[in-house]
């Protein structure tokens, strides 16, 4: 256990240098969700046709911008995998003593910390949009728990994309494809209810609508769901750890 730490620990301490010393895609992404705030938010807080109950369309729409942002940031992960591939770090990683799990995990604890940035990014745009954000500590608490399991599990999918797909032109082109309709097949900008029947059932099965459920029962005061906190943390754990062993084994097929 004391070997299987230490490796998931450097792993990831690696991969937080790598943000400290280039921290540009970190802005460049923090600039999205400015934006769907910012001019989307305020501009269908004029709609009145979407069932938003005691919250207003902005103090709705905030988790789900936060949710978004997390996967957009994490769903990219992969492709620093297939550049270390190409530059033989993959390599010198699997001769290591350090099991294929640890190198996969200490990946996926590096995306939930840059998460964890994302997250503080919304806030201060939510804080002055005047969202109505819970500042209590259990739920701010909450959230930062939720943030960190979200990104690590759309981090983690990105990875197995990644090992199956191995070439950035493919990866890029399946990365496209997958981050919109994972995002317009949730809860986060509007309610389930009022999708059709084909795409509520996608819905439920998308593990984003989960990650924007926790994040809206305890981000944003008055703020609920459809599921309780437990249904969601308890579905993004299974997924996490479904992910988490299906990278494991594919990893070391990324330099074959």
């Amino acid at each position: 256990m004391r070997d299987f730490l230490l490796a998931t620990t450097a792993v990831a301490q690696a991969e937080i240098r790598k943000l400290v010393r280039d921290p540009t895609e970190l802005f460049s992404r923090a600039l999205q969700p400015v934006l769907w705030l910012a001019v989307f938010g305020q501009v269908f807080s004029q709609v009145r046709g979407i069932p938003t109950g005691n919250l207003s369309y902005l103090d709705f729409m905030a988790p789900g911008i936060l949710a978004q942002s997390i996967l957009f940031s994490a769903i990219f992960f992969g492709i620093a995998i297939i550049w270390e591939r190409d530059l033989g770090i993959v390599h010198k990683l699997l001769v290591t003593p350090a099991s294929r799990i640890a190198l996969v995990l200490g990946k996926a604890i590096a995306a939930g910390l840059r998460g964890l940035i994302q997250a503080i990014v919304v806030y201060l745009v939510a804080l002055a949009l005047h969202v109505g954000i819970s500042w209590d500590a259990w739920s701010m608490l909450t959230v930062a728990v939720a943030v960190f399991l979200g990104s690590c599990i759309f981090a983690t999918f990105s990875l197995v994309i990644a090992c199956i797909v191995k070439t950035r032109e493919r990866f890029m082109g399946i990365g496209q494809v997958l981050t919109m309709p994972l995002f317009f097949a949730s809860s986060a900008i509007y309610p389930i209810e009022i999708m059709p029947h084909w795409l509520k059932v996608i819905a439920i099965a998308n593990p984003l609508t989960y990650l924007v459920d926790a994040l809206r029962h305890s981000m944003i005061v008055g703020g609920h769901g459809m599921y309780t906190q437990a249904t969601s943390f308890g579905v993004m754990g299974a997924v996490f750890v479904l992910l988490l062993a299906a990278a494991s084994r594919l990893y070391p097929g990324l330099v074959r």
